[in-house]
């Protein structure tokens, strides 16, 4: 699930030595599965460890995972840098921020899935997002806009040239994108 570098797991190993006995690390994610997740890492004492949590066993410690970040921790990795400003821990979470896909994911999962990854971190830039609504029979994939994407003057740039361009050119079976929000301008909206 996790990968902690050599080094990570040293520089763990060090910090841990100053805890009390038996405390390990704590991987999570707050607020898995949106465009707002963010991944974190925090000393976890014997005491704090649930039952449901996951234990994965390093050098000389534990990486304690809650049951709801294990799934958004796949493929995670940690790891200590050092270059010419100094050193740094990195934790790269590539599925922190929507669930990974199964082989066997429908159109609409495949299509909800690129919204969350790809197009709302995007839009969350300025304070809106998007949201599949359904693919209907000939195709056309549905989409709703909530934050300051509603109202916004340059919606309907973003969702031709921005989003069905993308959608389009990734997935065969959508033919094109149609927006159902009704838009109210107001002190939300982007411009």
């Amino acid at each position: 699930m996790i990968t902690i570098s050599e080094t990570a797991q040293s520089h763990f190993a060090k910090l841990l030595a100053d805890q009390t006995e038996g405390t390990n690390i704590r991987v999570f994610v707050v607020n898995p599965g949106t465009s707002q997740a963010e991944c974190g890492v925090s000393y976890c004492p014997p005491d704090a460890v649930e039952e449901t949590d996951i234990r994965l066993p390093f050098n000389g410690f534990d990486a304690v995972v809650d049951e709801e970040s294990a799934q958004f921790l796949d493929e995670a990795e940690i790891d200590f840098v050092t270059d010419k400003m100094g050193t740094q821990l990195t934790l790269k979470a590539p599925n922190a921020k929507a669930k990974r896909l199964k082989d066997d994911a429908s159109l609409a999962e495949r299509v909800e899935h690129m919204l969350t990854t790809e197009v709302n971190p995007q839009l969350a830039n300025h304070g809106g997002q998007v949201s599949l609504v359904e693919i209907t029979v000939d195709g056309i994939a549905v989409v709703q806009f909530g934050g300051g994407c509603n109202g916004c003057s340059m919606i309907d740039v973003t969702l031709k040239e921005g989003i069905e361009k993308e959608m389009v050119a990734k997935f065969e079976e959508i033919t094109g994108v149609r927006d159902i929000t009704e838009h109210q301008a107001g002190e939300h909206s982007y411009y």
